[in-house]
């Protein structure tokens, strides 16, 4: 049996089923009668020959210079380089390079403990199965709650943390700590002369300390809308309609008050708080409607009558200074030809009657 070994290849010799040798490239004639028998591969990536096991294998000089034998541990990942390059995430637990061509090599990161530290890279994280790590992005405002398994360990901030989810349960919560806005839109209220009316409120929050508030709360949202709607009531139900329009602002003020009195129990801190619109009936509507017109009509009245008066004064003033200034009632005169030389082209005068007379039964004084 002729048997022919190229450059890049090798030979594993067996005679009766027992490994013998590996040999190199060449010529060579072994006998099958004598129970010889050559597997050829090519010299590259995983060593394919499994009739024998690499214990066996790895007495044989030739074959241990050829070749790498990497072995990935309980805890471990591998990664696989190829000629320095990054290849391949070890996916068996025992690998046999070919180590001729092309140089193996692999870079073991233990997974025992949970952070993932500097020395795995973005690109080597790129290639491990989404099971064995867990990723958190903490951002602008927010705080993360790092457990393992359901136990805190630390608050995270802003940035991106990655975890090996291997010998333990890795979670994170997070939490947006801005201030947020909640509005309590068409709030029925019961005023104290028994009117009902209807109140949209905002407020404005932030939580305050985000593990304090993972220990208590469930349900944030709820329970403040439920707690700003008794502020709401208890706090405009001491007044009537009257005082509620009229002191809007200053009842704004006692329901931020009384929010500011929940902060504790509900691990929050109140920014502001109140009251955006005051919703009437429509009868009520229609009544202070009619209030505020007949109130602007007064009004009008009152001032056409003192413009009255302070014009009615304004005469008679004037007549008693012409009355006692001779000058003035001359004045007077060249006035009125004034008004008249702007209405005629042409003015005859006679001598009946004085020129203030006539020049006024002209102008229609």
């Amino acid at each position: 049996m002729k048997i022919i070994i190229k450059d890049n290849q090798a030979g594993f010799v067996i005679k009766n089923g027992i490994f013998v040798k590996m040999i190199g490239a060449g010529v060579y004639h072994f006998s099958k009668m004598l129970g010889y028998h050559v597997h050829v591969e090519d010299m590259k990536g995983e060593v394919e020959f499994e009739e024998a096991p690499y214990q066996v294998l790895e007495k044989d000089d030739a074959f241990r210079q050829a070749t790498i034998h990497i072995q990935i541990e309980d805890g471990f990942l591998g990664f696989l380089y190829v000629n320095g390059k990054l290849n391949s995430l070890a996916a068996k637990k025992e690998y046999v390079f070919w180590n001729v061509f092309d140089k193996y090599s692999v870079k073991l990161v233990s997974m025992e403990q949970p952070e993932i530290g500097g020395q795995v890279t973005k690109q080597m994280l790129s290639i491990v199965p989404i099971k064995y790590y867990k990723t958190a992005a903490i951002g602008e405002g927010e705080v993360g709650l790092l457990y393992y398994n359901n136990i805190l360990q630390r608050q995270l901030t802003k940035g991106i943390y990655s975890f090996w989810n291997y010998s333990r349960e890795v979670s994170v919560k997070i939490f947006d700590m801005k201030q947020k806005t909640m509005d309590i839109v068409g709030q029925e209220i019961l005023t104290k002369d028994k009117i009902g009316i209807r109140m949209n409120v905002t407020c404005m929050y932030k939580i305050r300390d985000a593990v304090e508030f993972i220990e208590k709360i469930s349900d944030l949202k709820g329970q403040l809308y439920s707690c700003v709607q008794l502020a709401i009531r208890e706090m405009t139900g001491n007044y009537k309609l009257d005082e509620i329009l009229e002191l809007k602002d200053n009842i704004s003020k006692e329901i931020y008050a009384k929010l500011k009195e929940k902060e504790e129990l509900f691990c929050v801190q109140f920014i502001s708080a109140g009251i955006k619109d005051i919703i009437l009936p429509g009868e009520i509507q229609n009544i202070m409607n009619s209030v505020l017109v007949a109130e602007k009509t007064a009004q009008a009245n009152v001032i056409a009558r003192r413009e009255e008066v302070a014009s009615t004064r304004s005469l008679l003033n004037t007549a008693k200074l012409m009355d006692e200034n001779k000058t003035l009632y001359k004045l007077k005169e060249l006035e009125y030809l004034e008004k008249i030389c702007h209405r005629v082209g042409e003015i005859s005068v006679n001598g009946n009657g004085g020129l203030i007379e006539q020049l006024g039964k002209l102008v229609g004084a």
